[in-house]
């Protein structure tokens, strides 16, 4: 099992990559960088690639709306060229708040636009020439000056398939990354009803994926405490998760609520939801339920977190993705020790 590490950089980005030579030597492996609407994250990535040697970088996500198909395969070319092979390229929806707000651009065919993105990537990334005949993209342009022709990477990339990692939670979306990505990141991902929610995406999107994809990574997301005095840290989770169940989205276009229900909090669902678009935020963060918190953390005792990974395991988690919880980076770095410990 892999261990992975949200970059959180409110104390100040440089202050927070020079720590990472910490987490690294501690057993690290990836670092996922977000780009929501604050800086973008591939200057962050560059930075970080060239201040590490062994740690993994993944992109968690870019917005497959914000560039075009070919920039981003030539941006992840790009961040795995400048760290010698260890990018991972995540990629994911975002949100129409977000999409149409922040850039001004349609939230439409979020899964069509999706598979061609990669099937161009891919293209790419094995200096083909670039043409392609898609309903949501086509290249060269057709129409415009009628100048464009079919050009190919100028650069051999370090490697001719890079690994790219879907964000989904509906049934489609899941279907889509085990079908075609290297590795799948759910949010909120409850381990003992996984199966029941997206069991029957994950298999029939494996029943048309190539062989040469190998096994699908499920990248799971767990706050990280350990210890007989950590119970109380479960509290931190609630205004998180309220704001994604409560404000991600308006009514009925709230996919974070939508798989609330799906785990069978469908009253607790509607009233967190209710009650955040109030403005009643504290109200609404109450009433997220403690066994979802606790079914997606990682913070107990240390035989509670063995046994709570080794049920990741069994759900199929091959990555866990975790936010530790101590209060200096001293302790954030022995918790990622033992964690890692703990995982081998």
């Amino acid at each position: 099992m892999r261990i992975g590490m949200a970059l959180n950089y409110s104390g100040g980005f440089k202050e927070t990559v020079a720590e990472l030579a910490d987490y690294e030597k501690a057993g690290l492996d990836v670092v996922f960088v977000a780009e929501a609407y604050s800086f973008d994250a591939v200057s962050q990535m560059g930075y970080i690639a060239a201040r590490t040697e062994r740690l993994r970088i993944a992109s968690g996500i870019l917005p497959i709306y914000s560039r075009t198909p070919a920039l981003l395969a030539m941006t992840a070319a790009g961040m795995d060229h400048v760290s010698d092979g260890r990018f991972t390229l995540g990629l994911g929806a975002s949100g129409p708040q977000v999409i149409e707000g922040f850039h001004g651009v349609p939230y439409t065919a979020p899964l069509g636009r999706t598979r061609e993105i990669i099937e161009i990537c891919r293209k790419v990334w094995r200096r083909e020439r670039l043409e392609y005949a898609g309903k949501h993209y086509t290249l060269p342009l057709e129409g415009g000056t009628g100048l464009g022709k079919p050009l190919k990477l100028i650069n051999h990339p370090v490697r001719d398939r890079i690994p790219i990692v879907l964000a989904a939670i509906g049934p489609k979306n899941v279907e889509l990354a085990a079908e075609l990505a290297e590795g799948w990141e759910p949010m909120f991902y409850m381990p003992e009803k996984a199966a029941d929610v997206w069991g029957a995406s994950l298999a029939a999107g494996r029943a048309k994926r190539d062989p040469a994809l190998g096994e699908l990574d499920v990248i799971a997301q767990a706050p990280l405490a350990i210890g007989d005095d950590v119970a109380h840290l479960l509290e931190l989770g609630r205004p998180t998760a309220a704001l994604y169940i409560g404000g991600m989205g308006a009514k009925g276009k709230n996919f974070y609520n939508d798989l609330a229900r799906r785990y069978g909090y469908e009253k607790e669902a509607e009233r967190i939801q209710d009650l955040y678009l109030e403005g009643r935020k504290d109200e609404a963060a109450a009433l997220v339920p403690e066994e979802l918190l606790a079914s997606m953390s990682l913070i107990g005792p240390e035989g509670f977190v063995r046994e709570r990974l080794q049920v990741m395991r069994e759900s199929g988690v091959g990555t866990v993705n975790v936010t530790p919880l101590g209060r200096t980076h001293g302790e954030r770095v022995r918790l990622i020790e033992r964690v890692r410990e703990l995982a081998d």
